[in-house]
């Protein structure tokens, strides 16, 4: 799954919001000294013993927050406190920020570095604030023009990248190398959709930069200025609507430039960063787990004071003002296949995981969507967490039997697209749970369909209709079309979805060829655009259904976010106007109008939206999952008396 350049999530209303009702956002401690209220954004596993009573009633008190603990407790917070958790592949591709894309690098890239800006943890629907700034940046009347004040209580890790190994203060140069770093074409390609045709001057700069040998990183650029050690001034080309939201994400994070000349090209297994936790390149074990240590020279950082009302039924507000991070060590474990992992939770050796399909009526009644009492009884908590989310079957539109803009071209897609049923995908794979919708903005989001469909869409079940186009496309019943080769990754049920979609093409006369690879291998063979047809999903990167547009933008596509290769010159116009649009119902109209451009060409199948399943163990405190940041594994903990997995 991918996340921003990322492939891999909006939140869900509580059920007051459902009603009318707005969410409470609570306040109970006044901010630390210093330490400014952010600016609202608008929206845009354990082993289980099976303990006798008193354990039992135990553990219960503690996942039930019952105990109390006190705020503002000393530096060695968290010693001897280890967190093991899962990461559902075989791992991070690399853990250089600028050539990060999918979810599970920022899993762990967040644990290491850090952005400008954060996500606050427990504020839905989500709300920006600083992280490595002071406060949120002071912004022109034109929007043109970010000020950013940084803090100076930030380090790097010490890392022997450095003189005497001893980590130095991060200063406003390093937030300029490292986003220069996006337009390196030999590192940061992949990313460069983020800044691209945003800062004054930036794409004249990478332009020029990579016609020459070498890379200046200390040429300027009129629209980066660091204007003192700790102050930074971002003109941008014109008002860009998602700036902001942009530097929160993980490839925007700050790098040293010793670490990069240092480590040249292992630094992807050798990250050094400013966040609460290091990894050592020994402590990754490729395919198998990653080992993160406590940064025990971390920066005062505290659990958050503000929390949702809800947050308090949970104990979830009980460690206001606590230094963190509160455990001194998280363990990723990795898994290619499900099962391994839902086992290893059942048997304590992990503190959350997430129900597998085949395992959702063993935990949760289908009914009332509710947690069994077994479960319930073990201190297991559950916690469904709805994802921004975009699940597609994918064309490259650059391929020679696939793509391609003809008449004929389009009714081979449409007929594929006709003759897949995705509510039978939903309800055979996904327990009826995910949202099926035209399009590839989810919903929650600007852009969405009005009951999540429009004219525009092919949509299946229609066999007659597939059937008629087909032949249209000069293929009746199949005939002299041949194998279409269909990548997707060894993911859980891959296989078992893989033989539904063929099944279901074959009632029109279409053959699959399945070709399954490792995640990594997957998104490979997709950026060198090998892959005809292919499978995996986006989890938006922020909430508004302008990330989503992004992924058609023809300047994008591949090795970019645009994988389908698609090209649209009318898209694409559209595309840099709403940029600069704040939300408006003039902006949503133009969502719709491109939406329904890419549906007419029939560039992808789709979408779906999940809702993500978790299980949290009794030992976990703090848990509040949320697909759409990975810096939260810093605000856990772990219940005192509770066993070590």
């Amino acid at each position: 799954m991918m996340r921003g350049s990322a492939w891999v999530s909006m939140w869900q209303p509580e059920p007051e919001e459902q009603s009318g009702r707005r969410p409470r956002w609570i306040a109970r401690a006044s901010p630390l000294p210093g330490e400014p209220l952010a600016v609202r954004m608008p929206p845009m596993h354990r082993r289980l013993h099976w303990p006798q009573v008193a354990l039992a009633a135990l553990l219960c008190c503690l996942s039930c927050g019952c105990w109390a603990r006190k705020a503002g407790a000393s530096a060695d917070t968290g010693q001897g406190k280890t967190l093991t958790l899962p990461i559902r592949s075989a791992g991070p591709g690399s853990l250089d920020p600028v050539r990060g894309s999918t979810t599970y690098d920022s899993q762990a890239c967040s644990l290491v570095y850090e952005t400008l800006l954060q996500y606050k943890y427990l504020k839905r629907p989500l709300e920006l604030e600083p992280l490595l700034c002071v406060a949120m940046p002071q912004v022109s009347e034109d929007r043109l023009v970010y000020t950013f004040e940084l803090r100076q209580d930030v380090f790097f890790h010490d890392d022997p990248c450095f003189e005497n190994g001893k980590g130095r203060q991060m200063i406003a140069r390093d937030v300029v190398y490292s986003w220069k770093r996006l337009a390196d074409s030999g590192i940061g390609t992949r990313n460069w959709w983020l800044l691209e045709s945003t800062i004054l001057g930036l794409d004249e700069w990478r332009g020029q930069q990579n016609k020459n040998d070498s890379f200046d990183y200390d040429a300027p650029v009129e629209g980066i200025l660091a204007l003192d050690r700790f102050s930074l001034q971002v003109t941008l080309t014109e008002p860009v609507q998602r700036f902001l939201y942009i530097l929160a994400m993980f490839q925007m994070s700050v790098v040293p430039h010793e670490a990069v000349e240092f480590y040249g090209e292992t630094i992807s297994r050798h990250p050094v960063g400013t966040g609460p936790f290091t990894l050592a390149e020994e402590d990754w074990k490729t395919s198998k787990s990653l080992d993160f240590k406590r940064n025990g020279a971390w920066r005062e950082e505290f659990y958050p004071s503000e929390w949702m009302e809800r947050d308090e039924e949970r104990g979830l507000h009980l460690d206001a003002g606590k230094r963190l991070p509160l455990v001194n060590h998280i363990r990723f474990n990795c898994y290619v296949q499900d099962q391994p992992m839902w086992l290893e939770f059942r048997t304590g050796l992990l503190d959350y995981a997430q129900i597998p399909a085949e395992n959702y009526i063993d935990c949760i009644r289908k009914r009332t969507h509710q947690l069994k009492k077994a479960y319930r009884d073990e201190g297991i908590e559950y916690h469904p967490v709805p994802l921004l989310d975009f699940i597609f079957r994918g064309f490259n539109m650059e391929d020679e039997l696939l793509g391609g803009y003809s008449p004929q071209a389009k009714q081979l897609r449409q007929a594929i697209s006709l003759a897949i049923d995705l509510e039978e995908f939903n309800n055979t794979f996904y327990n009826g749970q995910n949202i099926v919708y035209d399009g590839m903005i989810p919903p929650g989001l600007d852009g969405y369909p009005e009951g999540g469909r429009c004219e525009a869409s092919y949509t299946g079940p229609d066999l007659a209709r597939a059937r008629e186009l087909l032949a249209l496309a000069g293929y009746p019943g199949g005939e002299g079309l041949g194998k279409i080769d269909f990548y997707t990754s060894l993911a859980a049920n891959s296989q078992e979805q893989t033989e539904m979609m063929q099944r279901q093409l074959g009632k029109i006369g279409i053959e699959l060829n399945a070709i399954l690879l490792e995640f990594p291998q997957l998104i490979e063979a997709i950026n060198k655009k090998k892959a005809p047809m292919f499978s995996f999903a986006w989890g938006s990167d922020y909430p508004d259904g302008e990330n989503n547009l992004a992924l058609f933008y023809g300047p994008n596509r591949s090795p970019g976010s645009n994988h389908y290769n698609y090209e649209n010159e009318a898209f694409d116009r559209l595309y840099e106007k709403i940029r600069s649009m704040p939300p408006s119902a003039a902006r949503t109209e133009i969502y719709a109008t491109m939406r329904d451009m890419v549906l007419e060409d029939v560039a992808f199948i789709g979408g779906m939206a999940r809702t993500r399943n978790y299980l949290s163990s009794a030992r976990i405190r703090n848990f509040k999952p949320t697909e759409d940041f990975w810096n939260w594994p810093k605000y856990l903990d772990i219940s005192p008396s509770t066993p070590a997995n």
